[in-house]
């Protein structure tokens, strides 16, 4: 009974948070309909699970309000089928967002008991398309570079270069940039160079 009632706030989080602030993206909308947020939080915050508002997950971490992540996803404009990397598990709520959008996500997360209880998570919900690393986000994952998509979960102090390098010609980064005052910030990489635009003020915990 209570997947039911869970379900149908999700689908009250979708319609309200999400696409009456402007996501139009038919598989960002039909995946954060269907992922669910619960499964992502402590037991003792399940019921706040759908809440307009980020949530802590211990650590000194959270787990993003739900309408950025619907924003950050749509921003990648991802069609299907990109290798997309992660910067920083968190929860693995956003990684299951980009698992069912896109095609394979490889996820990096420092804090090693964060790591594990994502893939826990996830595993249980049958994502196969995903590859795990305990280590620094920032240095991103060299090895199974160039990416058609990366973002990143916690603000940057600076704009990651290392990450940018890691980017496809065609690819996209979204990053939340700043200290004090953060920016979310889209990197594009043409065949000529970078570009960077900023597109809201945003709030996240440190990239650690």
């Amino acid at each position: 009974m209570r997947e039911t009632a869970f379900a149908e706030e999700r689908r009250l989080m979708t319609e309200s948070q999400i696409r009456a602030r402007g996501v139009r993206d038919p598989a960002v909308l039909a995946a954060m309909a269907k992922v669910p947020r619960h499964m992502f939080v402590p037991e003792g915050l399940r019921h706040q699970a759908y809440a307009d508002e980020p949530l802590p997950i211990g650590e000194g971490q959270t787990i993003s309000q739900p309408y950025i992540v619907a924003y950050m996803t749509e921003a990648l404009a991802l069609k299907g089928g990109e290798r997309v990397l992660e910067v920083g598990t968190g929860s693995g709520y956003q990684t299951a967002v980009l698992a069912e959008v896109a095609g394979t996500v490889f996820t990096i997360e420092i804090v090693e008991k964060l790591a594990l209880r994502a893939r826990a998570a996830l595993d249980a919900l049958g994502y196969s398309n995903v590859h795990y690393r305990i280590g620094d986000g920032a240095a991103g994952w060299a090895d199974e570079a160039p990416f058609d998509a990366i973002t990143v979960t916690a603000a940057a102090g600076r704009m990651p270069e290392k990450l940018e390098a890691q980017l496809a010609v065609g690819g996209r980064m979204i990053v939340p940039v700043g200290t004090d005052a953060q920016e979310l910030v889209l990197v594009r990489r043409g065949k000529t160079g970078i570009r960077r635009d900023s597109l809201l003020a945003v709030r996240f915990v440190p990239l650690v």
